[in-house]
């Protein structure tokens, strides 16, 4: 005895009059929204281009360049010393910088005729160019608890801790990553950190 199966086919679904139109349109729709809602969160709460403007951060960083930051970064690892980060400057918080970590909490950061300390020895910063040294002193400062010590990489030309002190880590919200624009600095941001000489 044979058995046979039988496929019954069901008929093919065609689109009503203007029905098939419509529904493309609102899938169409979704997906853009997704998209937009996406690209919202991404640039509100993880990444941000910004545009730097002044000659501080030079040779790494140029007046002019755009750059990406994270804001996300710092909620799953600490900050560390080389980082350069973004910040409110804490004698205006309308205005933000760009500068590197130098000191941490609780480190004692001393700048002897422009060489910097960190608990009496000194660091190699390989990202300071001779030619953007500053040649000045200043005395022992003990960076507070939840602070850091920040500095210019064109130190002859930067308003950082020198001036105004360490920065508060609420002041701080990111990491500078990736420069895009000029197109000839597309890359990675130096996160170079001082080390020990």
């Amino acid at each position: 005895m044979e058995e046979r199966s039988q496929i019954s086919r069901l008929p093919e679904a065609r689109p009503r009059g203007n029905q098939w139109p419509w529904r493309e349109a609102r899938i169409w729709l979704l997906d853009m929204a997704i998209a937009v809602g996406l690209a919202v969160f991404i640039v509100v709460f993880v990444y941000e281009p910004i545009n730097v403007e002044g000659t501080s951060m030079a040779p790494g960083i140029s007046n002019q360049e755009r750059l990406f930051i994270n804001k996300f970064v710092y909620h799953f690892e600490p900050i560390r010393r080389g980082d350069v980060v973004v910040f409110w400057y804490p004698l205006d918080p309308s205005k933000s910088f760009i500068k590197r970590v130098v000191g941490l909490p609780g480190e004692t950061v001393e700048i002897r005729r422009g060489h910097v300390l960190i608990n009496g020895r000194e660091i190699r910063e390989p990202y300071v160019l001779p030619r953007y040294m500053d040649d000045n002193s200043y005395p022992p400062v003990k960076v507070p608890k939840d602070e850091y010590y920040v500095l210019g990489d064109h130190r002859d030309d930067s308003n950082d801790s020198r001036v105004f002190g360490p920065v508060p880590r609420r002041y701080i919200y990111g990491k500078a990553v990736f420069a895009y624009w000029p197109i000839d600095r597309f890359g990675s941001i130096d996160q170079t950190a001082g080390s020990a000489k």
